[in-house]
């Protein structure tokens, strides 16, 4: 046995000796810069101006907004309650924008105020390690810096720099007061920590040879666990925001590993990686928007990584949503979106013209964390009818009480629709202790995190078991009849016996929302809540109509049990919770017998649909629709 160890410590150390070798030989080899745009790079960039429009007008609002940094402030330490975190974006957002217009254009005044803002940022008397998010945006910003303008800032700077990355950025980086959030995580901490300390270890590499391979090291080792979320089909937990924000850092390091060593240790051929922009095309529904569960924005916007997956999945579908939300988007919110340049570097050889439509019209991710459904019926962007329902659990990274929530879009119009976040800080400064998810923690009572404020159901007034696991169990791509069923039962136990949800577009012209219930030995009240924007107006105790943007939509009951329709207050009694303003739930209240079998089948019905003969059989059933 002894002797084994041997052997499998010696494997081990000739392993990772041959790792260092690499990475010594691999970046002594290069000249800055080599991070995110190399000089290939950049030509590549060049000849994308000179021969795609799209491209032409992206460099142009990026060399305007360049423009318009020459004329504000240099950046202050300015923190905001934990977090420096909007100075180091704001530093990043700056670096990148700088540093591309003196690369691309040559003219000195960008490069100088860009050595003008490191200089500034790097006697900062620290960046904020308490909060390690703040460093690792800080210290990418610096490392892209550093080493797009090496030929450029003095000596003066660059030992500055040099220092500060060191001292402020990896060494804390080292340190378990300071690492013990992320280091070990699954979450997007663990991705945008490592990449951006890893970047910072890259750009001074020759001048801290030893720290910086300890930190290259560990962060290859480190990133898988992240990394093991995607599988095995790309959905990634967290949702649509915040997969942007991880998967952004995390390509950011996977590039700089292929551009610096050549390699990129396996981290891109992890399972689901590759397939993770069908994920993200897919949570952009008909209207243009995302799903927004969880702490994610309904924002819908262009994503750089997009671009880079297109390229190294050889996956150019991918891009049509991508190219939709480039061309909708306006020039501010281009300029103002801190990676919102690595489009351009990761695009500039991906030809986004005459674009394959996806064959399939649902996406179906049923086992994961986070299992979601998402289906449409077609993908022209503001037309036909589009749906999304999640399942899962409450232990997983800025989660809600959300099981069983669901959005549905007729159009360009979100009837169903999600509250999304709370600023963090507008919380946290009133005392809320908002990362406890444990069953009775303040988190779930800050007013839209819970059950009650999601489209889905509530009993007796309790709140979702926080540990309970929602999967998937059923779906269908059928044109006529797609659907995806979730078995909510475990999210409500204690409660009831059984809580099943099956969600579906009907014909290609409708909604079908099915709850079965079965009741304990005790009696059991429910409430069905929808969240619009739209104004409501009761018809009956089984029908209430929406109209919104001079359309209609009705919502129509059917069940066994005694109904009521209602509508709630979206006003919290707070006083730390957001405003809410103009929006309503609406829905249906029941009390269930014990010991009982209950229906509540609710049809969502687009103005001018009237045919509703088809039967919506039994949950159990809807394989055979």
């Amino acid at each position: 046995m002894e002797k084994t160890l041997i052997i499998i410590l010696t494997v081990l150390c000739t392993l990772c000796t041959n790792t260092q070798a690499d990475i010594q030989q691999s970046i002594r080899d290069k000249n800055h810069p080599y991070l995110v745009m190399s000089n290939e790079d950049e030509q590549d960039v060049r000849n994308a101006i000179l021969t795609d429009s799209t491209w032409k007008q992206y460099h142009s609002y990026m060399i305007e907004g360049a423009d318009s940094i020459l004329v504000m402030p240099v950046l202050d330490r300015i923190v905001v309650g934990r977090r420096l975190l909007d100075t180091s974006r704001e530093c990043l957002r700056r670096m990148l924008l700088l540093g591309y217009a003196y690369r691309l254009t040559g003219e000195e005044k960008y490069a100088r105020r860009a050595e003008s803002e490191m200089s500034n940022v790097g006697k900062f008397i620290d960046w904020n390690p308490t909060h390690f998010l703040d460093v690792a945006e800080m210290t990418t910003a610096m490392a892209i810096g550093y080493d797009w303008l090496f030929n450029f800032i003095s000596d003066e700077t660059k030992t500055l720099v040099e220092q500060a990355i060191e001292e402020k950025g990896l060494k804390p980086s080292l340190k378990k007061e300071y690492n013990e959030n992320w280091l070990t995580n699954h979450n997007n901490w663990n991705q945008v920590c490592n990449a951006g300390i890893t970047l910072g270890a890259l750009a001074i590499y020759d001048k801290t040879p030893q720290l910086a391979e300890r930190i290259i090291n560990r962060a290859i080792n480190s990133i898988k666990l992240p990394m093991q979320v995607y599988a095995p089909d790309g959905a990634y937990a967290e949702g649509y925001s915040y997969w942007a924000y991880g998967t952004t850092y995390n390509i950011l390091l996977i590039d700089a590993l292929l551009k610096t060593i050549g390699t990129d240790y396996g981290l891109s051929q992890m399972p689901g990686f590759l397939n993770t922009g069908e994920f993200i095309q897919n949570m952009i529904l008909s209207d243009g928007k995302s799903f927004n569960y969880g702490d994610c924005n309904n924002s819908g916007r262009m994503y750089p990584p997009m671009f880079w997956l297109a390229k190294h999945s050889d996956n150019r579908q991918i891009l049509l949503s991508e190219k939709y939300l480039l061309n909708k988007a306006d020039k501010t919110e281009l300029i103002n979106y801190r990676y919102g340049l690595y489009a351009i570097i990761w695009g500039a050889k991906v030809n986004m013209d005459n674009q394959n439509v996806p064959a399939k019209k649902m996406w179906i991710s049923s086992n994961t964390k986070v299992p979601v459904a998402m289906m449409r019926t077609c993908w022209n962007f503001n037309k036909g009818l589009s749906m999304a329902i999640k399942g899962g659990t409450a232990q997983t990274g800025h989660a809600h009480l959300d099981v069983g929530s669901f959005i549905i879009v007729d159009n360009n119009i979100r009837w169903a629709i999600d509250f999304g976040p709370q600023d963090y800080n507008s919380l946290e400064s009133q005392g809320v202790n908002l990362w406890d998810k444990d069953q009775n923690s303040q988190r779930w009572k800050v007013f839209r995190y819970n059950n009650q404020a999601h489209n889905t159901l509530t009993f007796n007034h309790h709140y979702q078991d926080v540990n309970g696991y929602s999967p998937i169990t059923e779906y269908s791509h059928k044109s006529d009849f797609m659907y995806a069923i979730v078995d909510m039962t475990p999210v409500y136990k204690d409660q009831i016996a059984e809580s099943k949800r099956g969600v579906a577009i009907v014909d290609e012209r409708y909604y079908v929302i099915r709850d079965e219930i079965r009741t304990l030995n005790k009696p059991t009240s429910v409430r069905w809540n929808m969240l619009t924007e739209a104004n409501p107006q009761i018809l009956d105790n089984h029908t209430i109509q929406l109209t919104q943007q001079n359309r209609k939509l009705i919502i129509k009951v059917e069940s066994t049990a005694k109904i009521k329709a209602k509508m709630w207050s979206t006003t919290s009694p707070n006083s730390y919770d957001a405003q809410n303003s103009n929006t309503v739930f609406v829905g249906f209240e029941a009390d269930l017998n014990p010991n009982k079998q209950e229906t509540l089948m609710v049809k969502l019905i687009p103005e001018g649909v009237f045919d509703l003969s088809r039967e919506i059989q039994s949950l159990n059933k809807w394989k055979n629709n």
